[in-house]
């Protein structure tokens, strides 16, 4: 027996010709391992943007309802060559009511109950869902229990991965977002220094206000000294950053070196034999990420997805993580969002040209059964 619903999906064909449309699909029953969602809520994250339109040219799209049409400009259309002709179901996560379930003990044990999930087709009225990755909310609310996967789960990986690898202290780039907020509860709860590079003044008062201490507001005539500064003052010499193009990573790297070589005893033309790590954990930028010679040779870039650091971490080290999410879910991992919008709602032009830019504070939830 199958479940008919809404859903929404999006084709690119070998000629940039990109669709995204609001579609009736066919759910399969659920078997083994699986449960069926009725979502009720769903956030929109970078990471589904990626998928959702890539980089379309949405303000010279068609828009009609339920559906965009739009060109893919080049390179990235060759670029996305392995998507060419697929019909894709997008939404990383979200929540709702499991209504059918397999056969598992795990599956049936969530009869009925309203689970966060990572289904990779939350954009839908119904999802089939790993039993294993869903999240019972109790008395939460699917609204509170819709992010509770991504950026949770992302920013508590972030202090796992500092710990494991031997540091103290994170340099934190884009540090206003919706996760850089959680970060810096979460460090403040683990007694982890974090440095929080922003750009504009209210984003230093919205992190102030959550208590942090470290603030440097790139957009300051003195931004590097600042820089230096923080991290001179908590070591942190390990750091996350969203922004991929630029020279976000550079500027922390020479910060880093500045503030190590000022601690040698003595000049080596090899720069400090202190070691410094950037993650690049996003491309909200997409022009080159730009490195310069000026932090000898002890550095390492490299890039950090979620699913990856889960694998590594380990089974007993991810159930502790999500403990830790679903125990705090309407306080340290608590999102806040600008806007709901029902599936078509979500294909609006003003909608969508509004929450492609990734502002700070303007996160949109989607309501599927509006």
């Amino acid at each position: 027996m199958t479940t008919t619903g809404k859903q929404i999906f999006t084709t690119l064909e070998s000629d940039g010709t990109l669709t995204v449309e609001v579609a009736t699909s066919e759910t399969p029953e659920p078997k083994g391992n699986q449960v069926l969602v009725k979502m009720e809520a769903a956030p929109i994250n970078p990471s589904d943007l990626a998928l959702l339109f890539g980089q379309a040219d949405l303000d010279n799209a068609d828009y009609s309802e339920g559906k965009i049409v739009a060109k893919m400009p080049e390179p990235f259309n060759s670029g996305s060559k392995g998507r060419h002709g697929q019909r894709m179901p997008v939404g990383n996560e979200g929540a709702g009511e499991v209504i059918a379930t397999g056969d598992s003990d795990a599956a049936k044990a969530l009869m009925g109950k309203r689970v966060s999930c990572v289904p990779g087709t939350a954009y839908a009225e119904y999802a089939i869902a790993d039993a294993n990755m869903c999240l019972p909310l109790g008395d939460i609310s699917s609204k509170d229990g819709a992010s509770a996967f991504v950026n949770p789960m992302t920013a508590l990986g972030f202090v796992e991965t500092a710990k494991m690898e031997g540091f103290k202290a994170i340099v934190h780039t884009a540090a206003a977002s919706n996760l850089g907020q959680m970060l810096v509860r979460i460090c403040q709860e683990d007694e982890m220094e974090l440095v929080n590079i922003v750009r504009r003044q209210e984003q230093v008062d919205v992190l102030k206000g959550l208590g942090a201490k470290h603030i440097v507001n790139s957009s300051d005539d003195d931004f590097m000294k600042q820089l230096r500064n923080a991290i001179d003052e908590t070591d942190a010499f390990i750091g996350f950053d969203p922004i991929g193009g630029g020279k976000a990573v550079d500027n922390a790297f020479k910060a880093m070196e500045q503030v190590a070589v000022g601690k040698m005893p003595e000049y080596s033309r090899y720069g400090s034999n202190q070691q410094k790590k950037m993650y690049i954990y996003g491309r909200l930028d997409l022009s080159p990420t730009v490195l310069t010679p000026s932090y000898g040779f002890g550095w390492t870039l490299s890039g950090w997805l979620l699913f990856p650091f889960m694998q590594s971490a380990g089974k007993e080290t991810v159930a502790r993580m999500r403990k830790r999410v679903l125990e705090n879910l309407t306080t340290t991992f608590k999102s806040e969002y600008t806007k709901e919008v029902t599936l078509e709602g979500m294909l609006e032009k003003d909608a969508v040209l509004q929450y492609r830019q990734m502002r700070t504070g303007e996160k949109y939830l989607v309501t599927p059964h509006g």
